[in-house]
C-alpha cells in the first residue's frame, strides 16, 4: 500500500488526480458542502492520518519544525474551502426557494458597536494566539541553523513556504517566466477580477450558482495551481529537488535519469531528420507559431463559440479578451507540466541567445 501511495503521489499522477477531484468537488458542492460530509470526512481521516504517522519517514517530514506551520495552513485551507461550499450550498438553496441569502436576513444585517463588541473579540483572539505561540515554542525547537556560509548550500535548498510554488514552477519555466511574469499575472488577475466580471449578483454573500465561472477559475488557480505546488515542494521534493514519495526515505544519492528535449529538436532532428538550422527564427519557427496561435488566435476562436459569445455579451469585448488572456496564461502552467511529463519537453521556444525561453 505504501509503495502504491508513493507511486500515485508523483506529480505525473497526483496533479491529474487533484484536478479531477477539484472538478468533482465543484460539480457536487451541495453534497460536499454539508455537515454530514464534513463529519464523515473527519472521522475517516483520523485513522488514515494515524496510519500515515506510524511510518518514520512520513513522520519525520510532517514534524520537521519548518513544516509544522504548513500542516496548520493545509488544515485551515481545507476547513475554509469546505465552509465556503457549505455557505454557498445553503444560500443557493434559499435563493432557489425565493428566499434571501443568509447574509441579507435582518438579524445578520444588524449593526453593533465597535466597542466593546469587536474590541473584546480581538482581545480574546490576541490572548489565545499568544498562548498558542508560547506553547508551540516550548514543544517544537526553532528551526535555526548555523550562520550562512557562502561556500556551502543546504540540500535540499528550499525557499520559504510561500515561495515554494514559484520554486516548483521553476522546474517547468525559465526564471523570468516562473519568477516574474506568471506571479505578476496572478496578482494582476486577482486584482482585475472585480472589474472584469460585471455580474452584480453574489456581492456580499456566499453563492456558487450565481457566479460559477468566477468561483471555479479562482478556486482552481488557488487550490490546484498554487496550494498543490506548495504541498509538492514542501513534502515531496527532497535532496537535489528530486521527487520522493511520502513514505520514501530521502536518499541523498538517489539519481533520476531525465533528458529533456526542446520542441525545435523534436521538429528538426527527430521528426524531419535534419540538422538544426543556424537561423534562430527558423530553428524555433514551430514554437513561435504555436505560441502566437495560443495567445493571438485561440481567443478569437473561443469568441466564436457559444461560451465566448455569452461572455462578450455579458462583459464586452475588451473585458473578454483580458479575461481570456489571463485564463490562457493560467492554463499554460498545467499544459507545460503535462508536456514535460509526457514528452520530456523542456522549452516550446528555446532562444538562450536572446535569453528568451518559453
Amino acid at each position: 500500500m505504501k509503495e502504491l501511495i508513493n507511486y500515485m503521489a508523483d506529480p505525473i499522477r497526483s496533479f491529474p488526480i487533484a484536478s479531477i477531484l477539484f472538478f468533482l468537488m465543484i460539480k457536487y458542492y451541495r453534497i460536499i458542502g454539508t455537515k454530514k460530509f464534513a463529519i464523515a470526512s473527519l472521522v475517516a481521516s483520523i485513522p488514515v492520518v494515524f496510519w500515515f504517522c506510524l511510518d518514520s519517514n512520513f513522520r519525520a517530514i510532517i514534524l520537521w519544525p519548518d513544516n509544522i506551520p504548513i500542516n496548520i495552513i493545509i488544515i485551515l485551507i481545507a476547513w475554509l474551502t469546505w465552509y465556503t461550499l457549505y455557505r454557498c450550498a445553503l444560500n443557493d438553496e434559499r435563493i432557489e426557494r425565493g428566499d434571501m441569502p443568509i447574509e441579507a436576513t435582518p438579524e445578520n444585517r444588524e449593526k453593533v458597536w465597535t466597542w466593546p463588541n469587536l474590541v473584546y473579540t480581538e482581545l480574546m483572539v490576541i490572548v489565545g494566539t499568544t498562548i498558542f505561540l508560547v506553547v508551540w515554542a516550548i514543544i517544537f525547537k526553532a528551526p535555526l541553523e548555523e550562520p550562512a556560509n557562502p561556500t556551502w548550500a543546504p540540500n535540499p535548498a528550499k525557499a520559504p513556504w510561500y515561495f515554494l510554488g514559484l520554486q516548483e514552477m521553476l522546474v517547468y519555466f525559465d526564471p523570468w517566466m516562473a519568477g516574474v511574469v506568471l506571479p505578476g499575472i496572478i496578482v494582476v488577475g486577482m486584482i482585475a477580477i472585480p472589474y472584469i466580471d460585471t455580474n452584480p449578483k453574489g456581492n456580499g454573500y456566499y453563492t456558487f450558482a450565481e457566479r460559477p465561472m468566477a468561483v471555479t477559475f479562482f478556486l482552481y488557480g488557488w487550490l490546484v495551481l498554487w496550494v498543490y505546488l506548495i504541498i509538492v515542494g514542501t513534502f515531496l521534493r527532497g535532496p537535489n529537488w528530486t521527487f520522493y514519495g511520502p513514505f520514501e526515505y530521502w536518499d541523498f544519492h538517489k539519481v533520476v535519469s531525465e533528458y529533456n528535449v526542446n520542441l525545435s529538436e523534436f521538429l528538426w532532428i527527430k521528426w524531419l531528420n535534419m540538422p538544426m538550422p543556424s537561423n534562430l527564427v527558423v530553428r524555433e519557427i514551430l514554437g513561435i507559431i504555436l505560441s502566437l496561435v495560443y495567445i493571438g488566435v485561440l481567443p478569437v476562436v473561443i469568441a466564436a463559440t457559444k461560451w465566448g459569445k455569452k461572455i462578450i455579451e455579458n462583459t464586452g469585448a475588451i473585458r473578454y479578451y483580458i479575461f481570456i488572456f489571463l485564463v490562457l496564461m493560467m492554463t499554460s502552467l498545467p499544459i507545460k507540466m503535462v508536456l514535460r511529463w509526457l514528452f520530456s519537453l523542456k522549452y516550446i521556444v528555446a532562444l538562450p541567445e536572446w535569453e528568451l525561453n518559453l
